[in-house]
């Protein structure tokens, strides 16, 4: 499917729950479930394509499989780059300067700091979720010093059962 069917079909599905939600969270809310079981069934052709099988058990390779294969698969490229979090040990960031799917959409005045990227935050939960690494996904838009446009940045937070396996395994 083209690129520019799916950003149109996120505007129209954005603009059905706009009518029906009351806050900003809400909809956003609203937008990362619906992207949820997308990430899950993106896992099974990623492993399917790409990994043949090999099952991922550390926290670096998983969002590796994220930053390159689940961007690849949706967008034909990698992500821009992965980041630690400065706050948590858990906190990981994901970034893409120039999102696929928001980048033919105007977000109206009124809806303030709404972010149409909420979708792929909750592809990118269902994804880490099905590949056993639950985690909470937020995504927010981060400006960029000369840059007409803010990048797009996925907040994941490992759930605590994430980190003891990690920590068992010997990692951070």
């Amino acid at each position: 499917m083209s690129l520019s069917a799916v950003a149109y079909l996120l505007s129209e599905v954005v603009s059905y729950h706009r009518g029906r939600t009351r806050s900003v969270p809400e909809l956003e809310e609203r937008l990362a479930a619906l992207g949820h079981p997308v990430g899950a069934r993106l896992l099974e052709l990623v492993a399917f394509r790409e990994r043949r099988g090999a099952r991922e058990l550390r926290v670096l390779g998983a969002l590796q499989l994220v930053h390159s294969h689940l961007w690849g698969a949706m967008f034909g490229r990698k992500a821009d780059s992965i980041e630690k979090g400065n706050d948590a040990d858990n906190e990981y960031m994901v970034s893409d300067a120039s999102l696929a799917l928001t980048k033919f959409m105007s977000v109206p005045r009124d809806l303030g700091h709404f972010t149409p990227a909420a979708f792929m935050a909750g592809v990118v939960r269902g994804f880490l979720d099905a590949a056993g690494f639950p985690a909470a996904v937020t995504a927010h838009l981060v400006p960029v010093d000369g840059q007409p446009k803010p990048r797009t940045t996925l907040l994941i937070a490992f759930s605590e059962e994430v980190m003891r396996r990690e920590a068992a395994l010997g990692g951070p």
